[in-house]
């Protein structure tokens, strides 16, 4: 076979499956109408598909005449990917298979050891939640970390995440794989959450989106035109990094950057004691809102700093929607401020919304990238052109729910 010949062979094998993962079960007439493809073609590719265990042939479709068709539908438990949230407190682990169910989710505080010890733990936590789910380790294909800082992919360490020690510090992509057997790709977690929000929350099907997390610092993960922007050297979206708010140019703004120090955790905890002298977590300073004007200064002044940033990337990539997530960017009393603030100062016509996804959209992105993923390498063979859609994601054993 030439190779021209076997990319369409491939391609075709990527639409069939494609059409039987969205729309099964179904038979071949509706898929070889659907697809334009001849009876012959769409045979060989469907029994390829079942040879190999990607799809299977399930009841019958019977018809006014004739014979009884068959009806195909993708096998979910061919393989599956584990998506993996790594944050400075907590790792999380799911499971995901071909149908788009996740599922499993296992939580453990993260080994304050970092280093070889989380990539221990993230190995261990993987196999355990298949072993508890009574599934094939040797179907886990793939496995997808996000990770609080930006992967080096010359070295595959981790940048940027001073949470968790060690990790700048070792091959973390290729320690993890060894430890897994089987590929790991390693992702910035608020760029997995846009992912998550693009195919699992309130921003399905837009395809110009920002996801602005605000938490223990504040970040941005961008989609322009459908396609997830990383930028030159991953640092893409480091909304913290803007230069305003504080000083850019003092040393601190090196480290930290200028907007973070008066936005996100430690600069709301911190503005509270410059008000009051008393310090306070910054769940006590949203419960003190109704009776606390300090309490109140300082979530204006968080408010009007992240609406210039909110202002900043719709003036640089004109989003249509623009989403919130993180401990603190999901709390309402913030957002309402920073809708004021940001209508103040733009008059474009973005909509802001909160996240329905919660703590889970980075580890719902993983399973979208990972799935993804698995069908471009593992169906098509990396063939240029050759990419599957996802289904909607089925997420209620994660306790999310979707507009899916």
């Amino acid at each position: 076979m030439t190779e021209t010949a076997n990319n369409i062979r491939r391609l075709n094998k990527c639409n069939v499956f494609e059409v039987i993962a969205h729309e099964g079960p179904i038979s071949r007439a509706a898929i070889a109408k659907r697809l334009g493809l001849s009876k012959q073609t769409l045979s060989e590719v469907a029994k390829e598909l079942e040879a190999e265990g990607w799809v299977q042939q399930v009841g019958l479709e019977r018809g006014n005449v004739g014979r009884a068709a068959m009806n195909f539908e993708v096998v979910p438990d061919a393989a599956f990917v584990a998506a993996v949230d790594l944050g400075g407190t907590k790792v999380k682990v799911a499971i995901a298979n071909l149908a788009c169910q996740i599922f499993g989710e296992a939580t453990e505080p993260t080994h304050p050891n970092g280093g070889m010890d989380v990539v221990k733990q993230i190995a261990r936590l993987c196999r355990d939640v298949m072993d508890q789910h009574g599934l094939q380790q040797e179907r886990l294909r793939l496995g997808v970390v996000g990770v609080p800082g930006v992967p080096d992919t010359d070295s595959g360490a981790v940048q940027m995440a001073p949470n968790i020690p060690q990790l700048d510090q070792i091959n973390f992509t290729g320690e993890l794989s060894k430890a897994l057997g089987f590929e790991v790709v390693i992702e910035n977690d608020v760029n997995l959450a846009v992912l998550g929000e693009h195919w699992g929350g309130v921003a399905q099907h837009v395809d110009d989106l920002a996801y602005v997390a605000l938490g223990t610092g504040i970040g941005a993960g961008l989609i322009v035109n459908g396609e997830l922007v990383r930028g030159k050297h991953g640092g893409a979206g480091e909304l913290g990094y803007l230069p305003f708010g504080a000083d850019p140019f003092a040393p601190e703004s090196l480290r930290q950057g200028a907007l973070e120090r008066v936005t996100a955790t430690d600069a709301m905890r911190d503005y509270y004691f410059e008000l009051t002298g008393e310090r306070v977590e910054v769940p006590e300073i949203f419960e003190r809102l109704a009776h606390d004007e300090q309490a109140q200064k300082v979530l204006d002044r968080t408010a009007q700093e992240t609406a210039r940033a909110v202002a900043a990337i719709s003036a640089l990539i004109d989003p249509e929607q623009i989403v919130f997530g993180g401990s603190i960017g999901r709390r309402e009393e913030l957002f309402s401020r920073i809708q004021t603030q940001f209508n103040r100062i733009t008059r474009s016509p973005v909509s802001l919304r909160i996240s329905e996804l919660g703590g889970k959209a980075a580890l719902i992105g993983a399973a979208s990238l990972g799935l993804s993923h698995v069908h471009a390498t593992l169906l098509a063979g990396g063939v240029p052109g050759a990419e599957i859609t996802l289904p909607p994601a089925k997420l209620a054993k994660l306790g999310v729910v979707t507009n899916g």
